[in-house]
């Protein structure tokens, strides 16, 4: 008897599982021709980067080291609320170190502006960024994006790590949830 997949959310799809396997593909021989000699730290932002991350240090072919950040900054809605807050901090110090910051999707980019000031503050060799998605439309702070997936429309999306209400993390593809509205 086949496992039942998972729910399917009203909307459409905007990037197909295909498009993700081939596009952190190519991120992760990026990150690897950048660092060869290098064992970089990449540096997750949980819990919508998880998916993504898991995949990209599959796709990079190097020694790298991996840790974890949560940060909050949507207070349990759709939003951004404009306060950030550290809920868990890296496991290893990362002075001389270089890193990658791994994000699921760069929306206003206070969260990841505040996020590299923070890092920069524990004196890494240098710090990147990689993201799967950029909502560049709705940008608020300057963001330079060393690594990119996709650019995608002001659209509230899901799936591949990207939830709603702590539901749709598990869909192999990134879908429009279309019954939320955005401000």
């Amino acid at each position: 008897m086949a496992e039942p997949g998972p729910s399917v959310p009203p909307g459409r799809i905007l990037i197909s599982e295909d498009e993700l396997r081939a596009r952190v593909a190519e991120i992760g021989a990026a990150i690897a021709r950048d660092y060869a000699q290098e064992n970089p730290v990449l540096v997750g932002v949980l819990k919508g980067a998880l998916v993504f991350m898991a995949d990209l240090v599959r796709a990079t072919p190097i020694a790298l080291t991996m840790d974890f950040i949560a940060l909050s900054s949507y207070a349990g809605g759709t939003r951004p609320s404009g306060v950030v807050k550290l809920a868990a901090d890296l496991s290893m110090p990362i002075e001389d170190r270089h890193v990658v910051i791994v994000e699921d999707i760069i929306d206003t980019g206070r969260t990841v502006s505040y996020l590299k000031r923070n890092l920069e503050t524990r004196h890494p060799r240098s710090v990147r960024l990689c993201s799967l998605l950029d909502k560049i439309e709705r940008r608020e702070a300057d963001v330079d994006i060393d690594y990119l997936g996709f650019t995608i429309p002001n659209l509230f999306v899901v799936g591949y790590g990207l939830d709603h209400a702590g539901l749709y993390r598990n869909l192999p593809y990134i879908t429009a949830l279309d019954t939320v509205p955005l401000p």
